[in-house]
């Protein structure tokens, strides 16, 4: 790997005055992040001329690659045709014919489409949304929301909130007296005897448990990703989603599904909700995928029965909810063309063919000693690694293992995302054989050398 030129060290100095997400406060002035400076399928490039397979794809959303020049060519289009009108009293034509567009490709009754400018706003408006529905309603005390642990729903007030990996709240302020979060369906924790139906009972139970001690009358929605993503991509147990699904119905509770990471092919479908899940949730919420990363987009899908509900409520409703950039023209100009790729090459279709190929290769990782699950649906997977080998959690020792595969892997030429001590693989949807064949191999070393290394430092 080459080593860092001195353009490379003048960016790193000047990227030191860039705030970054989840940024390490003690480390301002000092972090030597890379620099990313070109792109192209599968790969991204360094200002010190090292390739790197881009294995987060981004953060789960570059689908159909890098460098496409269709992409290109719409965006520059739209630009030059016509940037930016109001979405309050106005609307493009790449706003309305994505709106269609969206409706025809998602389930059941989900036809009406709330544009935002990501996936945090697309979680943060749809809740807004519950709420307001609620209002319109006469039921102003019903305003509690279940989530998950380890579910993450984005940064803004309501849907940080909304999130349940406690060590993203360190000092952030979140509205706990209106959000809840119950077990979420790991399956590495479940009980030594305890069968999978059973656990999924379990989990299922303890939705309805919630929901019992907070109330069904208070209780507004539930908001679910139907893979943890960052959480570390658990899975649920089969039947976890439309039983719970069945627990809000009885209850009179709005079904969100977050399918910010799972929508737009990583799964090998446009929505997975229905197609791999079983389920026609009321709200769907989407972003990533659905420009694959070229430009900022989110929205959130609502059912016909929810809007119904509240047309004839009062003449005078207003969701006074919306951003300058809601609908955006180049925005939803390049989802078109992102969504018109996907559908010209087969890529949904492509994805269900690969993805068993993608599973099983990283299985093969499970030999090595401090691996300890590989587990995974689609195009997305994690690998999870504990020093002890055994699955015992040490928040130090966790960390070490995940800093050290991150540095190999990337000596290596392979980008993974490491979540503490868990390597995320969500490459782009484009990757073949070969391609995985290499990230594969890669992992493989990177997370040898770690070992080693590890090993020489307890020496």
């Amino acid at each position: 790997m080459n080593m860092p030129s001195q353009a490379t060290e003048t960016f790193q100095k000047k990227d030191n005055l860039f705030l970054h997400p989840w940024e390490d406060v003690q480390n301002l002035g000092k972090n030597r992040r890379t620099v990313i400076s070109a792109s192209d399928g599968i790969y991204v490039s360094d200002t010190d001329g090292n390739q790197l397979l881009d294995g987060p794809a981004g953060m789960w959303c570059v689908n159909i690659g890098h460098r496409r020049q269709e992409m290109a060519d719409a965006i520059a289009g739209q630009v030059m045709q016509m940037t930016y009108a109001s979405p309050w009293s106005l609307t493009s034509e790449p706003a309305a014919v994505l709106a269609e567009k969206l409706s025809e490709l998602s389930p059941g009754d989900l036809n009406h489409v709330f544009y935002t400018t990501c996936g945090s706003t697309a979680v943060d408006s749809a809740l807004r949304f519950v709420m307001f529905r609620n209002n319109v309603l006469g039921q102003p005390q019903k305003k509690q929301v279940i989530s998950r642990t380890n579910a993450y729903h984005g940064s803004t007030y309501l849907s940080a909130s909304a999130s349940g990996k406690s060590q993203d709240k360190t000092y952030l302020d979140t509205l706990d007296r209106t959000f809840h979060h119950i077990a979420d369906p790991n399956l590495m924790d479940r009980p030594a005897g305890m069968s999978l139906a059973e656990y999924c009972r379990d989990r299922v139970e303890a939705l309805e448990n919630k929901i019992r001690e907070i109330g069904a009358d208070k209780v507004a929605a539930f908001i679910a990703e139907p893979i943890l993503a960052s959480g570390g991509v658990l899975l649920a147990p089969q039947g976890y989603h439309s039983a719970c699904l069945e627990v809000c119905r009885n209850h009179d509770i709005v079904y969100i599904s977050d399918e910010v990471v799972t929508g737009f092919g990583r799964l090998g479908h446009f929505f997975a909700s229905e197609a791999v899940f079983d389920i026609v949730p009321d709200i769907i919420t989407c972003a990533k995928g659905i420009t694959s990363g070229y430009v900022p987009l989110g929205a959130f899908l609502v059912s016909d029965r929810l809007l119904k509900s509240i047309d004839a409520r009062d003449p005078q409703v207003v969701f006074s909810n919306g951003f300058t950039y809601s609908g955006h023209p180049v925005a939803c100009a390049a989802a078109l063309k992102n969504i018109e790729i996907m559908e010209n090459e087969n890529l949904m279709e492509h994805v269900r063919t690969i993805a068993p190929y993608f599973q099983e290769q990283l299985s093969t990782l499970t030999d090595l000693p401090v691996v300890t699950d590989v587990r995974g649906c689609g195009l997305m997977a994690c690998v999870e690694c504990h020093l002890d080998g055994k699955g015992n959690r040490s928040l130090d020792r966790d960390y070490k293992i995940g800093n050290l595969i991150d540095k190999h892997c990337q000596s290596l030429g392979l980008l993974v995302r490491p979540i503490i001590n868990m390597c995320v693989m969500s490459p782009p949807l484009v990757i073949n054989t070969r391609q995985i064949d290499e990230l594969v191999s890669k992992l493989r070393q990177g997370i040898e050398r770690a070992m080693q290394e590890a090993k020489s430092g307890e020496a």
